[in-house]
């Protein structure tokens, strides 16, 4: 049995769970997220309460990634998700043109995003992009976009970063004489 998979979970006020077979519905006051589950996975709401259970022990590596997707929509819908990130380098920057993100990375041309319908791109400062959603996972993966532009050198730090993430330093090359 799953120690994550067996914790109930907790449904704020002003969320409403439906859950039709195995297709979990979730809306809230950010949006409505939707999602198919596996057949052998079963969600019961009671009481402001969801529980997943499973049919057999076989299934356990389900049973917690279940839960984990569950609560990850009903924390989507109530608070939505953000990732930030920064940008580190001389003349690297990024600018908001209306709904696209362009990104100067020191390449002979700008790179550009469009937001989506679920995903909002926000530049407080040339240095820091921040993206939100109410899904996760979606969040999660544009972030991941934005930062494989220009990923982080390990000499002097330049590129794209996540905000929480530290980069390993290396030294250069030892330039003594022989």
């Amino acid at each position: 049995m799953s120690r994550i998979g067996k914790n109930p979970i907790t449904i704020p006020q002003g969320v409403e769970v439906k859950v039709d077979g195995n297709v979990a519905t979730v809306k809230g006051p950010k949006g409505i997220l939707t999602k198919e589950f596996l057949p052998c996975t079963k969600i019961e709401v009671t009481e402001g309460k969801a529980i997943v259970s499973i049919d057999s022990a076989e299934h356990g590596n389900i049973h917690g990634l279940t839960r984990s997707l569950l609560n990850n929509m009903v924390i989507g819908v109530s608070q939505g998700f953000e990732k930030t990130l920064e940008i580190n380098g001389v003349g690297y920057k990024a600018a908001k043109q209306g709904k696209k993100l362009v990104l100067s990375l020191g390449y002979s041309h700008p790179v550009e995003f469009e937001d989506s319908e679920d995903i909002t791109i926000d530049v407080p400062n040339p240095n820091t992009i921040i993206v939100k959603g109410i899904d996760k996972e979606k969040v999660g993966q544009m972030a991941a976009i934005i930062r494989e532009k220009k990923l982080p050198e390990p000499y002097k730090g330049k590129g794209i970063k996540y905000a929480s993430e530290r980069i390993m330093r290396k030294e250069g090359k030892a330039g003594g004489k022989k």
